[in-house]
């Protein structure tokens, strides 16, 4: 048997708009660490990874680090935040429902502006969780993964291809214990992710226009970064583009704001339990 979950979710507008609580039946989905450097934050300085769920606009990878939004103040009225950035404002609204947590973005900017965006989610899992995605969605992975592949990794390339669950060889569905690596893949293409960890079930679904790429980014961190002082953390993170860094995108690897000025797109959350008869 299955129950349905109503997910809640809680946010620091102040401190960039970043998800501090993500729940459903009582638990906690979102990963946390301490770091008090967050609190002093300005635009333009190095990500501090405190956990939760970072608006990352316009890159992930690159510069600014993780984007240009996290690092901002953003303004709360009515059950919508916002963030103004130089180049573009980002107005995210949410819609609670019985069965469903919808969160409704817009995106306005010059015409033509070409940008990426993810819900970049740190995800509290134990070693049994399982993602699902459909079989055989071509998988980008990047050059951190190189040395975990049993072919060479191409000279200069910002990633190479493979099939979804295990692409290139390297199985990417399950998680189990730290050991000492860390990957980053994109999903190309995908629309949608299940995460499965003992009986609870969440899942994240991207809606855009036709013509907008969404992918499913993953960070998969087992212990092996940073390099310093390394620490678990997974990242399951529903984005609009197929690259983590802008300066990589391609002509179809990137949004594009319309010639209204405005982009519109939404993320479902939907969350279950599973019970043994």
């Amino acid at each position: 048997m299955v129950t349905v979950q109503q997910p809640a979710v809680e946010f620091d507008a102040e401190r960039g708009g970043r998800w501090t609580s993500l729940r459903a039946g009582g638990r906690e989905w979102l990963w946390r660490r301490p770091d008090p450097a967050r609190r002093t934050v300005r635009p333009g300085d190095a990500f501090v990874d405190v956990g939760g769920v970072e608006e990352c606009v316009p890159t992930i990878r690159g510069l600014p680090d993780h984007g240009d939004a996290w690092s901002r103040p953003w303004r709360a009225h009515s059950g919508r935040t916002m963030v103004q950035c130089p180049d573009f404002e980002l107005d995210r609204r949410i819609i609670a429902g019985p069965a469903a947590l919808h969160l409704v973005y817009t995106l306005r900017a010059e015409p033509g502006y070409r940008f990426l965006w993810a819900a970049h989610a740190l995800l509290d899992l134990s070693e049994q969780a399982v993602l699902s995605a459909p079989e055989g969605t071509p998988t980008r992975l990047f050059p951190e993964a190189a040395g975990l592949l049993t072919d060479t990794w191409p000279s200069s390339a910002p990633y190479v291809t493979g099939n979804w669950p295990e692409p290139r060889g390297l199985r990417l569905d399950r998680l189990g214990p730290d050991d000492g690596t860390a990957v980053g893949a994109v999903l190309v293409g995908c629309d949608a992710i299940g995460v499965a960890d003992g009986p609870d079930v969440l899942n994240l679904r991207l809606y855009a226009e036709p013509d907008v790429p969404v992918s499913i980014a993953l960070w998969r961190n087992m212990g092996g970064f940073p390099h310093s002082a390394p620490y678990r953390s997974v990242g399951v993170e529903p984005m609009l583009g197929s690259v983590f860094d802008l300066a990589d995108a391609g002509p179809h690897d990137a949004a594009v704001v319309p010639p209204t000025g405005e982009l519109r797109w939404a993320l479902q959350i939907t969350a279950a339990r599973r019970h043994e008869h």
